[in-house]
């Protein structure tokens, strides 16, 4: 049987990503999952509104698809593992979404409402129809439904429908900033669980549902496609560049045309596909970063936070939400966007080399044990047991 060397470029992409939705979610964090799209409301600053635009266009929906594309990516590369080991491929692959699917559920009644463990377990499953079908189908339909996207992005850059009234969004506004930044544990959770601001009809949920593995399906079928076709070989420096170059600055453009449309009148809102694009863009230029500098520190501690990533996942939402909520020190709302840039990166810094350090004494990190203990079905917490296989999927 032949081995399969890990490729670290994976783990290191998957730690860079989750610098980047630690910074998206610290918006949530801070502001509330509807809060941050009435960012009026909190009378920013000058210098913090310069940060809240910088995220939005830099950062948010940017990132999240690296990740997207990179489960998609690890799905092939778990199949091409378990095929090696005489494993039944499909079923192992079930079991780890639906595990994945347990822990959006704890994630989000328990913590946060933010989360996408769950989202992630339910596509995983409706990828496993995909596992096995040749790279060019995959390919094939990763055009469609990018193209579905790009169309429906076209369609809806017309004129802001509101998704509530102002006299909802103004108290939902006002009692949400007070139960978050000073409510208890209890009155936090009753709150996010029980309390919707949005006045959508049953068709118009209906239609949000149907939408969202649409909008997932592409970038998860093009890292599909790119684990067939080994993009992500470190060796492939120039591809990385000429990526990067590439679909960088089309990215920006595509975002950017959401404020350029209401500005200009006959230029599309095309912001929904700009992220993707971004994110192709990102990962080019983090291939081409970690190819020149592969084997320094900093690469290596991006390689061992991408290992934990479900574990740092979580652990960015426990310490957050300490941080910004009522039952903790209480500064929702009241850090500001600039500071909370500030604190994502020192705690992204803690993560990397807590994640390093923590690599040198166990194997894995402790959730990805419990998922291992689950998928393979036995225990991981006994000393004579396996190395875990090379590229298992992460997810954050």
């Amino acid at each position: 049987m032949t081995s399969v060397k890990r490729n670290e470029l994976v783990d290191a992409l998957r730690g860079w990503s989750l610098f980047g939705i630690l910074l998206a979610n610290l918006l949530i964090f801070q502001y509330g999952i509807f809060g941050k799209e009435e960012i009026s409301f909190f009378n920013l600053s000058p210098v913090d509104y310069g940060g809240y635009f910088a995220i939005k266009v830099l950062i948010e929906n940017s990132f999240m698809p690296i990740f997207t594309f990179l489960f998609g990516y690890s799905l092939i590369l778990m199949r091409d593992r378990l095929g090696q080991r005489e494993r039944r491929v499909k079923w192992h692959l079930f079991r780890r979404f639906l595990v994945l699917i347990g822990f959006g559920v704890l994630h989000s009644s328990f913590l946060w409402e933010g989360d996408i463990l769950f989202l992630y377990g339910m596509m995983g499953i409706l990828l496993l129809f995909f596992v096995n079908r040749k790279r060019k189908t995959i390919l094939v339909w990763c055009v469609i439904l990018f193209s579905i996207v790009t169309f429906v992005s076209y369609l809806g850059g017309g004129e802001e429908v509101p998704l509530m009234s102002e006299a909802k969004r103004t108290a939902y506004m006002n009692d949400m900033v007070n139960i978050y930044s000073s409510g208890t544990y209890q009155e936090i959770k009753n709150y996010r669980l029980n309390v919707d601001p949005m006045e959508l009809s049953a068709g118009e949920e209906i239609a949000m549902m149907l939408f969202v593995p649409i909008l997932l399906l592409p970038m998860m079928l093009l890292g599909m496609y790119a684990a067939h076709a080994r993009w992500l070989d470190p060796s492939k420096l120039k591809r990385f560049w000429y990526v990067s170059v590439l679909f960088i600055p089309l990215g920006l453009l595509l975002k950017a045309s959401l404020y350029l449309s209401k500005e200009i009148s006959g230029v599309p809102d095309m912001s929904l596909i700009g992220g993707s694009v971004m994110a192709i863009g990102y990962i080019g230029l983090f291939g081409y970063i970690y190819c020149r500098t592969q084997g320094s520190q900093w690469m290596r501690g991006f390689e061992s936070l991408g290992k934990l990533s479900l574990s740092n996942y979580i652990l960015q939402t426990i310490i957050s939400t300490t941080i910004f909520y009522g039952y903790g020190i209480g500064l929702f709302g009241k850090m500001g966007v600039v500071f909370s840039i500030l604190f994502g990166i020192i705690l992204f810094i803690f993560q990397v080399i807590g994640s390093t350090f923590y690599l040198k004494r166990f194997k894995q990190g402790p959730l990805e044990k419990v998922m291992r203990l689950f998928v393979y079905l036995e225990n991981p917490f006994r000393r004579n047991q396996k190395r875990p296989m090379n590229d298992e999927i992460k997810v954050s």
